[in-house]
């Protein structure tokens, strides 16, 4: 599957961004769908992830501020970031796995990526 993530930019602290992936196949197909990101110098690091039955998990660092989301009809992922602070800053990639079964908790990430797109929290 095919992935184009958009939506990136520079916020200022305590603002708000919405990311966008749109997919090449119905996303309703999709098993998996997740937002991972990288800071300079850090390792790619798993968001969230959400599941075609819209169950959903994030990482400790974004509960309760970030929101992961499918529109079915339009065929995109979407990323609804609040209350941002700098260290989200970061390349926000897209990913994709249109075979997983296990536990959300557990995904480690499909084989399709998006491109990033960069969040940068400054004032």
């Amino acid at each position: 599957v095919q992935l184009q993530a958009s939506g990136g930019g520079q916020v200022q602290p305590g603002g708000s961004l919405r990311l966008s992936c749109t997919t090449s196949m119905t996303i309703t197909s999709i098993p998996a769908m997740a937002w991972y990101r990288q800071a300079p110098g850090k390792e790619r690091e798993l968001v969230a992830v959400n599941s075609k039955y819209d169950s959903t998990h994030y990482a400790d660092s974004v509960k309760g501020r970030f929101t992961i989301s499918r529109d079915n009809a339009k065929n995109i992922l979407y990323l609804q970031m609040n209350s941002l602070k700098p260290e989200d800053t970061a390349v926000y990639y897209c990913n994709a796995d249109t075979t997983y079964r296990g536990a959300l908790r557990d995904y480690r990430g499909g084989v399709s990526w998006g491109q990033g797109t960069l969040v940068t929290v400054s004032s």
